[in-house]
C-alpha cells in the first residue's frame, strides 16, 4: 500500500509537490499539488500518453492551444506529441493524478 505520507516526494517550481505513486518504466502514477496561480513549463512527449484526474480543487490544462477547465472528480487524456501546460488559476491548492503509459521524464520536451 501507498500513500502521499509514505511515497517518495519531490518539490517543483519551487512550491509545486508531487508523490510519487507507482513508478514503473511502463507505469507511472504521481499525485501532484498545484497553490493558486502557480503552472508548469509548457511541453510534450513524443511516446507517453497521459491522463490528468482532478482530485481537489479545479486544474487549468491548456492542450495544442485549448484550455480545459477540469473541476474534481473528473480528468483529461493528452496523447503523445501534444503540447500541455497544466496551471491553477483557481482560489485553492489544486490536487490531481497524471497517469501515464511510460516514465515522462525521460520523454519531455520544452517549448
Amino acid at each position: 500500500m501507498i500513500s502521499p505520507a509514505t511515497a517518495p516526494h519531490y518539490t517543483w517550481a519551487d512550491v509545486c509537490d508531487g508523490w510519487k505513486l507507482v513508478d514503473k518504466p511502463n507505469l507511472s502514477v504521481i499525485q501532484e499539488r498545484m497553490p493558486t496561480g502557480t503552472q508548469e513549463v509548457r511541453h510534450k512527449h513524443s511516446r507517453v500518453r497521459q491522463f490528468f484526474y482532478v482530485l481537489r480543487g479545479e486544474l487549468t490544462l491548456d492542450v495544442e492551444g485549448a484550455a480545459h477547465v477540469i473541476p474534481a472528480t473528473s480528468g483529461l487524456e493528452v496523447g503523445p506529441e501534444q503540447g500541455h501546460q497544466a496551471r491553477n488559476e483557481g482560489g485553492e491548492d489544486v490536487e490531481f493524478l497524471v497517469i501515464s503509459d511510460g516514465n515522462s521524464r525521460d520523454d519531455r520536451v520544452e517549448g
